[in-house]
Formats: C-alpha cells, structure tokens, sequence
C-alpha cells in the first residue's frame, strides 16, 4: 500500500520513503538524490514496504528519518572528514537580503540572510572540494594544476566582498595576495 512511510523502489530513482503529500502528488526522499516529487498516478513503483496503517508513526523511523537527512547534510563535502560549522555574524541574524530593480514596476526579491549566507558557504566548501580533486588528479600536469588553481584563488577574491557576514576573519575569503 503506498502512504506516507511506505518504502519504494524507481525505476530511475532508486529507493526512496514517501514522506508527505502536496495535492496529486507524493513527497519522496530518494537517499541518492534528496527530495522529489511525483504524481501519484506514477504506477511503476514496486514497493519495498507498504505504509503502515497506524496514524501516529513510530518513533524509531522518524530518528532514522532524520539521521538520514543529517549524514546527507554533513556528506556534502565528499571525502572530508569533519564538516566545518561557519557562524554568520551576529548582527545579521534574522536579516533580509533585499533586491531591488531599478524600475519601479518590477517587484522586489527578500529572502533571509541565513538562506544567502548559507549559498555562500556551500559555494567556498565546493570550491575547496574542487581545489582538493584538483591537486589529487593524475592526469593534470603540474602545470596545468598551477593554471586552474589561480582561476580558484581569483574566485574567491571575487567572493570576498561576502567575507562581512561571516563571524570570524579565519572562515573569510581570501584571494590573490599582492
């Protein structure tokens, strides 16, 4: 019986848990590619275990829920071996990033600075990530790796007009050093 809680298996996607509803559609988690959703008139899911009928879940899954969810989190920088917690400066806490076009017509984007910081870390963690495969590739000539590692540095000295969110200077961008 497919519910929330049943267990699937896509024809693409892999294994998943169907986690909520949202109109015609399922909420699936698929541990290889986050959250999806698909039309629940979708009929080629073989399910693996069928929601149980009990209306209050049991206690055990939501902890292996959110265990899951969290080793996915904390899996994001691949090959690392702690995941490095960066603080926003305290006096952008409960903020909002605001765009505003420059014709009066057009709406306006807000969106909590939490939600922007958090891009930003994302973005220096990935380009650490791909500094690290960099320098690790074989196939790269010693060259080669110099030339795409001052491309890195020269974007994170375009990323430094970010480092005023960040709490501490140790967690700031750094670019070319003149």
């Amino acid at each position: 019986m497919l519910g929330i809680g049943a267990k699937i298996n896509h024809p693409t996607n892999g294994e998943g848990v169907i986690f909520g509803t949202d109109g015609d559609f399922w909420r699936i988690y698929f541990r290889e590619l986050g959250e999806k959703s698909i039309s629940k008139a979708y009929e080629q899911f073989e399910v693996i275990e069928a929601a149980s009928d009990a209306s209050q879940p049991d206690v055990s899954d939501i902890m292996t829920a959110m265990e899951t969810v969290l080793d996915d989190f904390t899996d994001r920088l691949r090959g690392e071996e702690r995941v490095e917690v960066v603080e926003m400066g305290d006096r952008w806490d409960g903020g909002i990033l605001s765009l505003q076009p420059a014709d009066a017509d057009l709406k306006a984007k807000e969106l909590p600075i939490e939600t922007f910081f958090h891009k930003i870390v994302m973005t220096r963690d990935r380009l650490r990530v791909l500094e690290a495969k960099i320098n690790t590739n074989d196939k790269l000539s010693d060259a080669d790796k110099i030339e795409v590692q001052q491309y890195i540095t020269k974007i994170y000295g375009s990323l430094t007009t970010f480092n005023v969110l960040f709490r501490y200077k140790e967690d700031w961008f750094v670019g070319e050093k003149k």
